[in-house]
């Protein structure tokens, strides 16, 4: 089981899964959302994932016609993503995790449009676009 929470505490939640997919994703709109040169994400199922605390403390952007990205009201910490083509899956920010993380990033993404001042020093597969399947 993992645990996690935002900044101010307000958000808490728990997963009852393996994280899957983890990947830095260079995109723009990942880049601005975190205020980082990229976000660390990974998938879960979501049946597996369960806020503890302050569900009712997010706000929610809607980035893109499928995506939302769900913040603390409060402090402004990126928690979760979902995407309604794909229901069944939670994209979590791994920065909100507070246990030790046991599986491993797998890729970089969309590296094409990287920050132009990022370094990646990793021998990681990189992709200028989405991970394919």
């Amino acid at each position: 089981m993992y645990t996690g929470r935002c900044l101010c505490g307000s958000v808490q939640f728990e997963i009852h899964a393996p994280i899957q997919n983890i990947v830095y994703c260079h995109c723009s709109k990942c880049r601005k959302a975190q205020g980082s040169a990229f976000a660390t994400n990974g998938n879960v199922a979501s049946h597996a994932f369960r806020f503890t605390k302050g569900e009712d403390q997010l706000t929610g952007y809607k980035s893109s016609p499928t995506q939302t990205k769900y913040f603390c009201r409060h402090c402004g910490s990126p928690v979760i993503s979902k995407k309604s083509d794909t229901p069944s899956v939670v994209r979590i920010r791994l920065g909100t995790i507070e246990s030790p993380i046991n599986e491993q990033p797998e890729a970089h993404i969309f590296t094409g449009s990287k920050a132009d001042w990022d370094i990646i020093c990793d021998d990681l597969p990189q992709f200028k676009d989405a991970q394919p399947d």
